[in-house]
């Protein structure tokens, strides 16, 4: 006996004779498989999806509280609706690879995350820690005829991630995220809003004081309140006005087409910190040389792709963790995460 979905508020179970035979061949006792069962046996397939799309919207104890099931139950049978997405979705085949590291615990707990960035969906989750060892697994699954196929790899500047990409795909173009990079130049602003706090006293400071995310913010994205607020403190302080103009001004860069116009770009924008004493800033300047080749890649037109999808990502996998209040289940999250773009079954 299975159960199946049900007719308003009635419980439809279906109730079935199950054929055994004995082989000829082995002498044991095999029993017929039937497609519409679930691998769990007391369910059906359809009822095992309907679970599963269920759990999307809420958390699995409270499927479990609505259907009368128990928890664990409720969590092999989105399982199972999991896998099956995976499977319909088809052997992954991608061309330009998004790869970052997220932590899923507290300490230095961290695991890698493998987006394809054209299909716009994760494809890989795993790995003990972010280093060459663990992304090389991903590799391996992936296999030597499929890796041949990758042309470009988004990543961050970690040594060790960057080693595990080029053994496997020696041909494809290395391209550092854009969100990084900008959240160095956010680090090195915030570095120079701290100084200037610390230097100054008195009624000098309460410009600076609870403006952190002002200062850090896009101007377009600011409201008519933190323009105004902006202003205030740009006004009163020069180095915070000259870090926050070179900030906004190297924005720029992404928007060139030609590498040539890009290097030109930032070899004005370099002398800009001459006599300013701004050390975040030339320390910047100097990532920036040390890294060019990942950075310019993205002057070239086949290599605009959506950066942020990446990001956007990690921030799906921490409301995942978020509503279930932690995952001890790794492959359960793992599930989760690579089938969170598909669409449902």
């Amino acid at each position: 006996m299975a159960r199946d979905l049900s007719c308003g508020d009635l419980k439809i179970y279906l109730a079935f004779a199950v054929r055994r035979v004995t082989c000829e061949r082995c002498g044991t006792v095999k029993r017929a498989r039937l497609n519409w069962l679930a691998d769990h046996p007391f369910y059906t397939k359809r009822f095992a999806f309907f679970v599963g799309r269920r759990c999307r919207a809420t958390t699995i104890l409270a499927v479990a509280r609505a259907l009368r099931l128990d928890r664990h139950s409720v969590k092999e049978l989105e399982k199972l609706d999991r896998r099956e997405q995976w499977r319909r979705a088809g052997r992954p085949r991608p061309q330009v690879l998004g790869i970052d590291a997220i932590a899923i615990g507290k300490g230095h707990t961290y695991r890698i995350v493998v987006s394809d960035l054209w299909r716009r969906r994760p494809i890989g989750f795993g790995g003990t820690d972010r280093s060459e060892e663990s992304l090389s697994g991903f590799f391996q699954e992936l296999g030597k005829k499929t890796c041949q196929g990758i042309k470009l790899a988004v990543l961050d500047r970690w040594k060790p991630v960057r080693n595990a990409t080029l053994k496997p795909v020696p041909g494809s173009s290395i391209l550092f995220d854009k969100c990084h990079i900008i959240a160095h130049l956010g680090e090195a602003l915030d570095q120079v809003r701290t100084s200037e706090y610390a230097r100054l006293t008195g009624k000098n400071r309460q410009f600076i004081q609870g403006r952190k995310d002002t200062l850090l913010s896009n101007h377009a994205n600011l409201t008519w309140d933190g323009r105004r607020s902006l202003a205030k403190l740009l006004q009163a302080n020069k180095r915070l006005h000259t870090a926050y103009g070179l900030k906004e001004c190297f924005g720029s860069l992404w928007n060139y087409r030609s590498e040539a116009w890009a290097r030109r770009f930032f070899e004005n924008w370099k002398p800009a910190l001459k006599w300013q004493r701004l050390k975040p800033y030339e320390k910047f300047a100097r990532m920036i040389d040390e890294h060019w080749d990942g950075i310019a890649a993205y002057c070239q037109p086949q290599n605009k792709v959506p950066l942020g999808f990446v990001e956007g990502v990690n921030n799906k996998i921490r409301v995942i963790q978020r509503r279930a209040y932690g995952l001890r289940d790794e492959e359960y999250l793992r599930l989760k995460i690579l089938t969170c773009m598909l669409p449902e079954v």
